[in-house]
């Protein structure tokens, strides 16, 4: 299949901006955007003010269609590399398959694992996510992620269709006492005016 060049940008703060672009490179942290049927001026992007880049078959996609999620079974490996799992700061899980991920990166390609999804691939900010998780460890997360959504507590499906209604949620507070990822709330301090914990 043909790598189209039509994107669907997602801003960090849940912007969204559909259009073409021709000057995108991920080792380049700018690049231009054409907005859909607009006449204007590119409008122009960087990394740092994105959570992910869709590149995408069409710019209408499908809403009434449901993105498969996890991995179902598939191969630990593939021609677009090994297995990711990515969990965004706004909770939203993608799976999918990657050559290039390195933590130090600004970004990096994810194919999704739902092959006949729109997205053809997909270039996530690195300071956009929450958790990565590269081989074996990708399975887990995904697992984890999609048995806290059955309960209703944690990460969505993924939404990422150019075309589906999405709007970004905030990640869960963590229950009184527990942190499990480093991110809960400040201990009460103690009646000497110290914090408790750590210290």
């Amino acid at each position: 299949m043909e790598i189209s060049n039509l994107v669907v940008a997602r801003y960090a703060d849940g912007r969204v901006l559909k259009g073409v672009t021709q000057d995108f490179s991920p080792n380049r942290g700018i690049f231009h955007v054409h907005p859909e049927g607009e006449g204007g001026e590119a409008v122009e992007l960087r990394f740092k003010q994105l959570k992910a880049l869709f590149f995408v078959s069409s710019l209408t996609g499908n809403a009434t269609r449901q993105d498969v999620r996890g991995f179902l079974d598939g191969p630990q490996e593939t021609q677009k590399g090994k297995k990711i799992a990515v969990r965004f700061r706004d909770g939203e899980l993608i799976c999918g398959y990657t050559l290039s991920w390195t933590p130090e990166r600004e970004g990096f390609f994810l194919f999704p694992a739902d092959t006949s999804c729109n997205n053809q691939r997909i270039f996530v900010i690195t300071a956009a996510t929450l958790e990565v998780k590269a081989g074996p460890a990708a399975e887990l997360l995904a697992q984890r992620a999609l048995a806290n959504a059955k309960k209703g507590d944690a990460a969505p499906e993924s939404k990422s269709d150019a075309g589906k209604a999405w709007k970004p949620k905030l990640a869960p507070r963590p229950n009184p006492g527990h942190a499990p990822s480093g991110f809960g709330p400040t201990p009460p301090p103690r009646s000497d005016g110290r914090r408790t914990g750590s210290e």
